[in-house]
Order: C-alpha cells, then sequence, then structure tokens
C-alpha cells in the first residue's frame, strides 16, 4: 500500500497542492498513510492566494520543517512517493546539491536513494541555466520534474480544472488511479 509525502515549498502556485490534496483525499483507498510538510513561507502563499488556512484541514500528518525525527527521513519507513507541489527553485537547487537542510530535502534525498517516486512541480518561469542543470541533475538521479503548465486537450473552463490537468497526470504517473481528462478517449 501507498505511503505518500507531500511537501509544499513557499513557491506561487499554491492551488496546485489544494487540487492535489483535495484529489489525494478522494482516493484514501490507495494509500495508507501521508505525511504533509509545509514550510512557513508556503503557509502565507496559501493564505495569500487562496485566501484561507484550509492547508490544515487535511487527514493526514503534519510535519515541521525541521523534524528529522519524521518517519520518512529514513528509508526504513517505506514511504514511496514523494510529490513536492509547488516546487521552488530553491528546493530544486538544494535537492539536486544534496544539501539535506531540511526535512523536505531530507525526504526527496531518502526517495531517490531507495529509488522510489519523486515528482517536483516546478512553478518559476522562466527557467535560467541553474534551474535547467539543477532540474537535469534531479531527472538523472531518478526524479520526475512536471512543471506547472496546464494542457489545453480538455478545454478546461476554470483555474481548478486547468490546475487539474497538471495535478491528474502527476497523480498517474505516481501509479495511483483517478479519473481525469485522456487524450482521444
Amino acid at each position: 500500500m501507498n505511503k505518500i509525502i507531500v511537501a509544499i515549498s513557499g513557491a506561487s502556485g499554491s492551488i496546485y497542492a489544494k487540487i492535489l490534496l483535495d484529489k489525494l483525499s478522494t482516493i484514501k483507498s490507495q494509500w495508507v498513510d501521508m505525511g504533509i510538510i509545509i514550510t512557513d513561507n508556503a503557509k502565507i502563499v496559501w493564505e495569500t492566494e487562496i485566501g484561507d488556512k484550509s492547508y490544515e484541514n487535511y487527514a493526514a500528518k503534519y510535519y515541521d520543517k525541521k523534524d528529522f525525527m519524521a518517519p520518512f527521513a529514513s528509508g526504513s519507513a517505506n514511504y514511496n512517493i514523494m510529490m513536492i507541489v509547488p516546487c521552488s527553485m530553491g528546493t530544486v537547487a538544494r535537492i539536486a546539491s544534496g544539501i539535506s537542510d531540511d526535512l523536505i530535502s531530507r525526504a526527496a534525498d531518502v526517495v531517490l536513494k531507495e529509488r522510489r517516486k519523486l515528482f517536483c512541480v516546478v512553478r518559476e518561469t522562466p527557467y535560467n541555466l541553474i534551474h535547467l542543470n539543477n532540474m537535469e541533475t534531479i531527472t538523472r538521479a531518478g526524479g520526475i520534474i512536471c512543471p506547472a503548465s496546464p494542457s489545453f486537450y480538455s478545454k478546461p473552463k476554470t483555474i481548478e480544472e486547468a490546475v487539474s490537468t497538471v495535478i491528474d497526470r502527476v497523480i498517474h504517473l505516481a501509479g495511483l488511479e483517478i479519473d481525469s481528462f485522456k487524450w482521444q478517449e
């Protein structure tokens, strides 16, 4: 059974994290445990962009970004999926450099070393060469970079529907099942 880590960095794009958490909540039968790490900056961004503190309301265990006693700070806890949504370029840089100075970068390091699934939903534009090199490093290490770039095949009518095109893709890549638009179906 899946054990999921959701990390929320302070990058703009809190709606991506909200939609992810909402959707994971609807498929609880596909996971047994979910830990959430939300940075202080992410809380500020969420409150600014979404207008509330609903990040506190999910049926999961919450961990402070400095809590190195969290179970997923070790590979023996067998958390098999980590989704960093949104993922700041600072977070990408720390992961790519192997700097485990907080729980997000430590958990990502563990997921990569154990050859499990790491997804970084990066939310930055434009990219500079440092960003691209760091994303390449994570990709070479086994992580998956999923830019927060919606698709429009499904003709989304709301921001939430556009965001869902990215989040549904991440959920599917993680090996979880959810109803979503599929090309030519």
